[in-house]
């Protein structure tokens, strides 16, 4: 990496350090705090950018990184000006009373004031999807998790059209097929997913789905019948090591067409695209003159191309910066809980991130802060209700209806209808 500027500091200096993905820890650092660091290889993997390693000192950032001198000087963003084909990676190191800047040698950056100047200019040259009001949303994940089935989805919808509940989207979310790499195969246990998304749209809402189509478990039916698909590891999920899908690769591209064909031939316009990293995952690909960044994002194209323009699609465990201009709202930190935390002793893990991509709103695309979780067995729910509230982007709820208290609804009601602390 080549030293590009060395910035005079006071001791209240920071650091805005973006990361690689939605769960990618992201914030801004103090001279005396310690930068975040995977615990497992498997965890740089999903929380990291794969095959870049971590400095011994300092921050590292992915395409943005913007120092605050905390001494009444103008902040100093460095941002790379373009994201389609690549993304440099940068580093901050406290020197004394300097902060010395690094970045790849190839590195093509615009240096400009703060996070906003650079969501600016970026988003505008990127063709930020932005403007569309934030819709009211339900989402099965944070109750029902991969035991969801259709019975809950006609359950819960009934009482938001019983209690007139203002909410635009259903979003149906894992547990409906049989997992990563097997989306063509619907999971029994679910029930009738055409009936479900049929309810949904007759109700005058927008049926929405939940799926991780970049990336595949290494058991899964895709990746042991077509392991020329395959581009390198992604992780460790659903009891299974993770592996990247080779976007380039034409017989991944008619798999996810006919994938995304068939959710939009049964009437779903909204899908929350998970784990998307893997589609930026380091390896050999088909197109071998491809990098990453541009096998990714023309996976992403190929979504909106099959499900249209019209189509409302979140990311999520996405590549930041590259998905600018090809999805409408980006999930800016990591779930809130995993299963077994419903009882808040997880903490509120997506705090962090969520509260440092503020900024993101309106300029690269609508913020997804997660869900709230309203149901009084959420000892945090008043916690993070304060912290939904006050963030811009998606006004999204996972609760069975019927579990709320008053206490719940009045969050809820908050919630939907825009109210802000």
């Amino acid at each position: 990496m080549n030293v590009i500027d060395e910035v005079p500091v006071g001791p209240d200096a920071r650091v805005y350090a973006e990361g690689w993905q939605s769960w990618s820890p992201t914030t801004w650092y103090g001279a005396g705090d310690a930068a975040h660091r995977p615990a497992e290889h498997w965890q740089h993997l999903m929380r990291f950018r794969p095959g870049r390693d971590l400095p011994d000192t300092g921050v590292q950032a992915e395409g943005l990184l913007v120092v605050d001198p905390g001494d009444g000087a103008p902040q100093r963003g460095y941002g790379v000006r373009d994201a389609r084909t690549a993304v440099p990676t940068l580093r901050a190191e406290w020197r004394g009373d300097r902060i010395v800047v690094s970045a790849d040698d190839d590195a093509d950056l615009v240096v400009e004031s703060g996070p906003e100047a650079f969501g600016d200019r970026f988003g505008a040259g990127m063709g930020a999807r932005t403007g569309a009001a934030d819709p009211g949303v339900w989402c099965s994940w944070y109750h029902y998790f991969e035991q969801v089935t259709s019975a809950d989805i006609l359950e819960n919808l009934a009482a938001i059209e019983r209690e007139r509940l203002p909410v635009d989207v259903v979003q149906i979310d894992d547990g409906w097929s049989l997992g990563t790499g097997e989306w063509t195969r619907p999971n029994p246990a679910f029930g009738s997913l055409p009936d479900a998304v049929a309810a949904i749209r007759d109700s005058g809402r927008r049926a929405g789905i939940w799926l991780a189509p970049f990336t595949v478990g290494s058991r899964s039916s895709v990746a042991t019948e077509h392991p020329d698909w395959l581009v390198g590891p992604a992780g460790h999920n659903w009891g299974d090591d993770l592996v990247g899908l080779d976007l380039t690769h034409p017989g991944v591209r008619d798999y996810l067409h006919d994938v995304f064909g068939g959710l939009r031939d049964l009437g779903i316009d909204y899908a929350k695209l998970d784990f998307l990293y893997g589609g930026a995952v380091p390896g050999r690909r088909f197109d071998e003159s491809a990098t990453p960044v541009q096998a990714y994002r023309s996976g992403l194209a190929l979504i909106r191309e099959v499900l249209g323009d019209d189509a409302f699609l979140l990311g999520c465990g996405a590549p930041i910066l590259p998905s600018v201009g090809l999805v409408d709202a980006m999930r800016v930190s990591p779930d809130t809980f995993h299963e077994g935390g419903e009882d808040g002793s997880q903490g509120l893990r997506g705090r962090m991130s969520l509260e440092a991509r503020t900024w993101q709103h309106g300029r690269l695309w609508m913020n997804d802060p997660d869900c709230m979780v309203a149901r009084p067995a959420f000892a945090l729910r008043d916690e993070w209700a304060d912290v939904v509230l006050a963030a811009p982007g998606i006004r999204g709820f996972s609760d069975r209806i019927a579990d709320l208290d008053a206490h719940g609804r009045d969050l809820v009601d908050r919630l939907l209808n825009g109210a802000r602390p």
